[in-house]
């Protein structure tokens, strides 16, 4: 009998351990649970607002460097990973597929974990990574070759690791996995290489796949190992056999609405870029060539990986712009519950939260020239002779028209995510004004090969400035204020119930700003690039704030005359840690 009790005793003490650590309730409230972070977005719904106070517009000055923490080596490149915290300990990823666990008040590593890459990794813009998730015991993030890991939260143990797609054939995967009823629910990389974007859920205890859901109509997705469902209907909106290499990458990961039980996730560009290869080239019947869902946005049913809805943004995409965007569940000032996202297509949406059906749209880039508008339907109001020309229509036949169309491939916006504020009722979209020559070029698929069909040279659009800080009112698209930056912002953004708007430039500042009037209040030169996603929390009574330096990312790979404009900044891979004193913390 004693033998028994014992028994019992210790299987519900094995239970009880099994279900420490981070539960659905953090992760739900995590935006008010002030003294950790444990999920991509301070929250999953990406809101990135902190309802801190207790650094605010006039004591932000007293903020102080507590610590740094070197991510090393010779693998530096973009640093675009967001911290986590939990229990004392911060995780961040770093570029090549790494992840430390630093001590949060010494800023020591207590563990590395440095992924094993194979050689002939194809990611598209840079080797970075944008962190991780956590849930039970394990920290969870993607690699470059397309794996998606579970490491123990205290020991950097692997406990498990699965493939989510081929790396040979262009796929790969850098975003921050999202947790959602104990799954681990991720998406891909390669839309330049002609992959198949795809949303997977994984059981976050032993790594089984419970259901995919492709983003190309044709694919069908999987429930259990077992075929589920079609995505749309096969050929509705893609000439012949082009959705089989249709692109759609969901490479920026996505949101979760809990108000209505939906993950929302982007899909990228069609594939090719060359329009025309995909019935594009003129206005066709219907919907014929709108090469559906890329380019949009899609409401997913996390229990078994059904589409609930879709918005496309950027129907018959020949631009490079993806529908990856972030979207983010908000209340707006009047006490509705809306969708917002600032498109790479130069266009801020609202959608209702019911249906993702369109409410509003209006640019926060200037210079718009591929589209005239966006009409009642939330379908665009192209500009057809700013589409890149046909190659089969060019005298050789190599080459079509070249035209100049703003904003560039690099988008009004890109990955760098937004902030919204509860305080302000504001968003703040980090964007860029810049515009690219672009033509369109003959392709065929190849495994494993670039997939564009397209050439490109990015330029700015302006002598002054090209990146943009904009203050934006989602009820009325109105810019509030607009703070200007000489190179590109490509770094995440965060706000504070204390009024502050925080942020990084390539340039290497760390910066505040007053959320009502876009004043800079206090910035830190972090000696390299800032192109990471800064997040504050609070500990032993102070508040902090983190943020990752190292440049890189897509601009100087892919930028252009942009690219030469930034060649003189520095490389690096720091996380900086800044505090408020307590005792400067009313000192004025």
């Amino acid at each position: 009998m004693k033998r028994f009790i014992a028994a019992v005793v210790a299987g519900a003490l094995t239970a009880s351990l099994a279900q420490a650590g981070v539960t659905e309730d953090d992760l739900k409230n995590d935006q008010t649970i002030t003294d950790q972070i444990v999920t991509n977005g301070m929250g999953r719904h990406l809101q990135r607002y902190s309802p801190l106070e207790t650094l605010n517009k006039d004591n932000v000055k007293n903020l102080v460097p507590a610590w740094a923490f070197s991510l090393g080596g010779e693998k530096q490149r973009g640093q675009e990973t967001q911290p986590l915290i939990y229990d004392g300990i911060m995780y961040v990823t770093g570029s090549y597929s790494r992840v430390y666990a630093i001590d949060v008040k010494t800023g020591e590593e207590i563990w590395q974990y440095d992924a094993r890459l194979p050689e002939g990794i194809l990611p598209c813009c840079d080797v970075i990574n944008r962190g991780g998730a956590i849930y039970g015991d394990k920290f969870y993030f993607g690699t470059l070759d397309a794996r998606i890991v579970a490491l123990n939260l205290k020991t950097g143990k692997v406990e498990w690791r699965k493939k989510i797609a081929d790396y040979k054939a262009g796929y790969s995967y850098t975003a921050a996995p999202l947790i959602v009823d104990g799954k681990v629910v991720v998406g891909n990389s390669g839309g330049e290489f002609g992959v198949v974007g795809m949303v997977y859920a994984y059981d976050a205890e032993n790594g089984d796949l419970v259901w995919t859901r492709p983003m190309i109509e044709g694919h069908m997705g999987t429930l259990n190992g077992e075929p589920s469902t079609m995505t749309g209907e096969l050929n509705a909106t893609w000439p012949g056999d082009m959705w089989k290499t249709g692109g759609g990458a969901t490479w920026l990961g996505g949101s979760y609405d809990a108000d209505t039980d939906t993950l929302v996730f982007g899909a990228g560009n069609p594939a090719p870029w060359n329009s025309h290869l995909r019935g594009a080239g003129t206005p066709l019947e219907g919907n014929k060539g709108d090469n559906l869902y890329a380019a949009s946005r899609v409401g997913i049913d996390p229990s078994n990986g059904e589409i609930k809805w879709h918005f496309q943004t950027t129907p018959r995409e020949g631009w490079d712009y993806d529908g990856v965007n972030e979207v983010v569940p908000f209340t707006d000032t009047a006490g509705n519950k809306r969708y917002a996202t600032a498109d790479r297509n130069g266009f801020f949406y609202v959608l209702n939260r019911e249906d993702g059906a369109f409410l509003s749209a209006t640019p926060f880039v200037k210079d718009i020239s591929w589209a005239s508008g966006i009409d009642e339907t939330g379908r665009p109001i192209f500009n057809e002779a700013n589409r890149p020309g046909n190659p089969s229509a060019a005298a050789d036949g190599k080459k079509g028209e070249v035209i100049f169309a703003s904003p560039s491939f690099l988008g009004g916006k890109n990955w760098m995510p937004m902030a919204f504020s509860q305080r302000t009722g504001n968003f703040y979209v980090p964007s860029n004004e810049w515009g690219m020559d672009i033509w369109n070029e003959p392709i065929t698929y190849k495994k494993g090969a670039a997939y564009l069909g397209a050439g490109f040279t990015i330029k700015p659009n302006y002598e002054d400035h090209i990146g943009s800080l904009k203050a934006i009112d989602p009820s009325t698209g109105d810019i509030k204020w607009e703070y200007k930056n000489d190179s590109p912002l490509w770094g995440g953004v965060m706000t504070t119930a204390g009024g502050l708007v925080f942020t990084g430039t390539p340039e290497g500042k760390f910066i505040a700003l007053d959320d009502e009037t876009g004043e800079v209040l206090w910035s830190f030169q972090t000696g390299s690039g800032i192109v990471g996603q800064p997040v504050t929390w609070e500990q032993d009574g102070e508040q902090y704030v983190s943020i990752a330096s190292g440049w890189g990312g897509a601009v100087p790979l892919w930028g252009g005359e942009v690219a030469k404009k930034v060649n003189y900044l520095n490389q690096g891979g720091m996380i900086w840690t800044f505090r408020l004193p307590k005792q400067l913390a009313s000192n004025n």
